[in-house]
């Protein structure tokens, strides 16, 4: 099958009867609808990268933790504002999910190891939580 539901109802001659596409069965499905908030959150981590003289050294830092961050948390993260800088960083990293708890917990547990992993010191660290109907 391919892109269509199949509702398979049992009636009491032990036949079954197939309802693929009828307006009873799309009814049906249609009330089974749930009301679904979902929360995205941002966080961005700022690092002073001190002793840094040249972009590349930069884009090692940069990729080495976007990396582990992507590996570690399955979210998605850039660097954001700082491209032009060589004595800063800033990652910003988007997550998101049906529960505000759990996102709070995975950025927090982010930013912590980010903090852990990267041997530049940590500046600023922020969290940001919409919600959208």
């Amino acid at each position: 099958m391919s892109g269509t539901a199949r509702i398979t109802r049992h009636r009491p001659g032990g036949k079954a009867a197939s309802a693929t596409g009828s307006k009873r069965a799309c009814r049906r499905m249609k009330r089974k609808h749930i009301h679904m908030t979902m929360f995205m959150a941002v966080l961005t981590v700022e690092f002073s990268l001190h002793g840094n003289d040249n972009l590349k050294a930069k884009r090692r830092v940069a990729n080495s933790l976007k990396q582990k961050t992507r590996n570690k948390f399955n979210v998605a993260i850039a660097e954001a504002g700082t491209e032009n800088s060589l004595s800063r960083l800033r990652l910003a990293v988007v997550s998101i999910s049906n529960s505000e708890g759990h996102l709070r917990s995975r950025m927090d547990k982010c930013a912590l190891m980010m903090e852990a992993v990267c041997p530049e010191e940590m500046v600023d660290s922020q969290v940001e939580i919409y919600a959208a109907d």
